[in-house]
């Protein structure tokens, strides 16, 4: 049949996850006239999305880590900090404040980084496995600060603070994941040019 795939054909030409422009403008589906026009306007959903998710994930983190400088952010980690084998022994020698204001900072350089990818993907690489490892440290919180709502009784009840508080960072943690295979992926491509 003229204009069809096998399925086998087609997942040779369609590959899984967001891709990058240059990658979309090289590709070649072949497909009727209604398919070819819905894989298109997929296409173009797919690169807004990637775009949100990106400079989301850049929104996110920088403006969480803005908020670490003051006091109510400070006294709001306090208790997830405490708790934290990977954490709390800072408070040893850093004042609450202190080591809020140093995460702040932290958090702001790792969006400036992974917003930087336009212009460096190697760049937006490294803030994108910094990324990765500091929501993988804040969902450590989830195991080290008691989180279950005993009165719905504990597990797999989360409280709203720091269960259902800490719960979106998988979803952050999985939007740094894609960001730092993206910007890998075009800094090498970048490199073979």
């Amino acid at each position: 049949m003229k204009g069809t795939q096998g399925v086998g054909e087609l997942g040779q030409n369609l590959s899984l996850g967001p891709q990058t422009n240059h990658q979309r403008i090289d590709k070649t589906i072949t497909h009727s006239g209604a398919s070819s026009a819905l894989a298109n306007k997929g296409m173009a959903i797919e690169a807004l999305g990637s775009r949100v998710l990106r400079y989301g994930l850049v929104l996110v983190v920088g403006w969480i880590g803005l908020m670490k400088f003051t006091g109510y952010e400070a006294n709001g980690i306090q208790p997830l900090v405490a708790h934290s084998p990977l954490m709390g022994w800072m408070y040893h020698f850093l004042s609450v404040q202190q080591f809020s204001a140093g995460l702040g900072v932290v958090e702001v350089a790792i969006a400036i980084l992974i917003g930087l990818r336009p212009w460096s993907p190697k760049t937006s690489t490294v803030g994108s496995a910094l990324a990765v490892v500091m929501f993988l440290s804040t969902l450590s919180f989830l195991f080290s600060t008691p989180g279950w709502e005993p009165s719905l009784g504990g597990f797999p009840a989360l409280s709203a603070m720091p269960g259902q508080f800490l719960l979106k960072d998988v979803v952050l943690l999985g939007a740094a994941i894609w960001s730092l295979g993206e910007s890998l992926t075009s800094a090498s491509m970048r490199a073979a040019e």
